[in-house]
């Protein structure tokens, strides 16, 4: 990523209420182009999940990684941890990790006869929870108030840790065996979900054969603290159409009537759709988000927040399933950019 700081100096920047122009959505675009062959590069096939995982990213949204064993999952999660220069901790999640194996513990120094904190290794820019729902519930909720205030409280001190903050997770499915269901709090907390899947025929030949492929470890850094902020700024000026989000409201609404689900979309999922959206148009070089975006994030940004009600999930029906379903029966407008007039 071009490390020149395009916004300009901090006096020069767009105000919050300017809209992005086209010429720095496309210097933005390009940033991110580079960033997404750089992390592809140890994910060989995967140039969508990728390019998602890196939206998250830079939205500075906690991603959930979801399939099952040997498909990647971890190797996308630190690809998008070296990627960011700062500190970054790995835990693997295990049945008896404790809260305190997290999120640090407060010990007496017999020497200064004080109270220390020893902070976890939640103290990181990154964080990556390997297997998460292979630990307990109880050391899976230690995660909810950093993952949410960017600080951890204990016994009774709160300590935040560094900006930016964020958590990349990886779970196997819940079907598998020793692993606990992720509470519903905690899922909507995750920006997106995204699964990994087998590589294609091509991708894992190569793999095997070990062509092309980098190792993690050895990325280069491709953005900081800093160029985190300056996408963050530039995305929130992203224009969004009204009609636009009318139809984010829309679908979220019909899932909270719909009979196949007991638990529809909060408020939470609809501004994180939005923000999203906003991230994914900038970062594809448009100073304006459209319906499109809104499909294209709609299954990782909102799948994993839907709760099926018990006599769907006994029929084998996913929260997949029943968001697509919605998505068809909801008319989209058009186009959604700056002085279009929106139809339905």
């Amino acid at each position: 990523m071009n490390t020149n700081d395009h916004a300009g100096p901090p006096s020069h920047r767009p105000g919050p209420n300017v809209p992005v122009s086209a010429d720095e959505a496309a210097v933005h675009a390009d940033e991110f182009d580079g960033m997404a062959t750089s992390v592809g590069s140890a994910l060989l096939g995967k140039a969508e999940v990728v390019r998602l995982a890196l939206v998250a990213l830079l939205a500075q949204g906690h991603l959930l990684l979801e399939d099952v064993p040997g498909t990647g999952k971890t190797t996308l999660a630190r690809a998008v941890a070296s990627s960011v220069d700062g500190v970054w901790r790995r835990v693997q999640f295990t049945p008896d990790l404790l809260p305190s194996d997290v999120t640090g513990v407060t010990v007496f120094n017999q020497a200064t006869r004080e109270f220390e904190f020893h902070p976890g290794p939640v103290f990181a820019n990154v964080v990556i929870a390997d297997e998460i729902n292979r630990a307990s519930p109880k050391t899976q909720s230690a995660l909810l108030e950093v993952m949410e205030e960017g600080a951890v409280t204990v016994d009774g001190v709160r300590h935040p840790v560094p900006a930016p903050f964020l958590v990349v997770a990886t779970q196997n499915p819940v079907e598998m065996s020793g692993t606990y269901r992720l509470p519903e709090a905690q899922l909507d907390r995750f920006l997106m979900r995204l699964t990994v899947g087998y590589a294609d025929p091509v991708a894992e030949l190569a793999i095997i054969r070990g062509d092309r492929l980098t190792s993690p470890d050895s990325l280069p850094a491709c953005t900081d603290a800093e160029r985190m902020d300056r996408v963050r700024r530039a995305a929130r000026r992203v224009h969004v159409d009204d009609s636009v989000y009318e139809y984010v409201l829309r679908v979220a609404r019909a899932t909270r009537e719909h009979p196949a689900l007991s638990v529809g979309l909060s408020t939470r999922a609809t501004v994180a759709m939005a923000h999203a959206a906003r991230t994914l148009a900038l970062t594809s070089g448009r100073p304006y988000a459209t319906p499109e975006d809104v499909k294209t994030l709609a299954q990782p940004v909102w799948a994993h927040r839907l709760v099926l009600s018990p006599e769907s999930s006994v029929g084998g029906r996913t929260g997949t399933d029943v968001l697509a379903e919605i998505l068809e029966a909801t008319p989209a407008p058009r186009p959604g950019r700056p002085g279009a007039t929106a139809v339905s």
